[in-house]
């Protein structure tokens, strides 16, 4: 398991290398950079001339190596990465690339991690009640809750929810993970009641969708296996009905969410990234897009480097959870 490992993750560093140089490219694809937003922001706010603004611009283009090739920028910024952990310089937050990151990223994780169990838990649930119920009214429930689940934007429910409150329930705490008196508080279970009640849309609308597919995947591999030839050999023997499903049928219909994994975590990153840029919660999606709008390109760059890595990161996780369930998989690749 362990040399499996050490292939998986040596494989996966020339992909991250691609697609550290193919985001690098896109971001610096617009035109303008943070000289022109510090040049726009003179001239607006500051009461400068054209000429005064954009001589300040040049200047700062020049110090900061914003006037370089992109080709000489990405090895810089790829090199500080590789040789000292240094992610560049945030222009924008005025700080190193890494503190914007962690004060941001464990958030997104963390969010995006219940986010997951919840929507596992509960779409595998309510999978094997609606495939062993098949075309009931509870089938036909949860069959159209999982439609809806998979087809309506995220961005969407999140900005109907947020109308709700703000305008039909008057809640005014929009943007924030805690009330101001919890702000700098200890841990409490009161302080925990409060993360709830400000975090509960951006859970519920990236759990739904999880749900949503989870749920259909389920229902779908359940079917057919209980029609397969040694769950009927299982019903033959005498076993009770519940022994057969959940001991024969349900842990040889989970082999495809388990593959799912390998994209369940950028995905419920996603779901959240765009929730919390409806609700404006200081989070990754936020940054991502505050960032690209004044040119900072190293925060940019940065995130998309981090959300691709959990790409990567989520497939190894499941080729081994695969791997631990399925013995024929092991026997293939030589897994011991």
């Amino acid at each position: 398991m362990l040399r499996f490992l050490l292939m998986r993750i040596a494989s996966a560093i020339p992909v991250l290398l691609i697609l550290s140089v193919v985001t690098f490219a896109i971001i610096q694809a617009p035109p303008g950079d943070y000289a022109d937003y510090i040049r726009s922001q003179l001239m607006n706010q500051g009461g400068a001339s054209f000429a005064q603004a954009d001589a300040q611009a040049q200047a700062y283009r020049q110090e900061h190596g914003l006037d370089k090739p992109i080709v000489v920028q990405y090895f810089n910024w790829i090199g500080g990465i590789v040789t000292r952990g240094d992610f560049g310089y945030s222009m924008f937050y005025n700080k190193p690339v890494g503190e914007v990151v962690g004060e941001r990223l464990p958030r997104t994780l963390l969010l995006a991690l219940v986010c997951h169990i919840l929507a596992s838990i509960l779409g595998i649930g309510f999978g094997i009640w609606a495939a062993t119920r098949q075309y009931s009214w509870i089938d036909s429930l949860l069959s159209g809750i999982s439609f809806l689940g998979m087809t309506v934007p995220r961005f969407l429910m999140a900005l109907i929810i947020v109308y709700i409150l703000v305008f039909q329930l008057n809640v005014s705490e929009i943007g924030s993970f805690y009330s101001p008196q919890y702000g700098g508080a200890p841990w409490s279970w009161d302080k925990f009641v409060d993360l709830v009640k400000h975090v509960w849309p951006v859970v519920a609308i990236a759990t739904f969708g999880g749900l949503a597919y989870n749920m259909r995947v389920m229902r779908g591999n359940l079917l057919d296996t209980l029609n397969a030839q040694y769950v009927e050999t299982a019903r033959a023997k005498g076993l009770s009905g519940g022994a057969v499903v959940m001991r024969h049928a349900v842990p040889n219909a989970l082999h495809p969410l388990v593959m799912y994994q390998g994209v369940v975590l950028p995905y419920m990153l996603t779901g959240e990234i765009e929730t919390a840029i409806i609700f404006a919660l200081p989070t990754v999606g936020p940054a991502i897009v505050g960032s690209m709008a004044v040119g900072d390109v190293y925060v940019t760059a940065t995130f998309m480097l981090v959300l691709s890595a959990t790409l990567i990161v989520g497939n190894i996780i499941a080729d081994v959870l695969l791997a631990l369930l399925d013995p024929r998989v092991r026997q293939q690749g030589g897994i011991h």
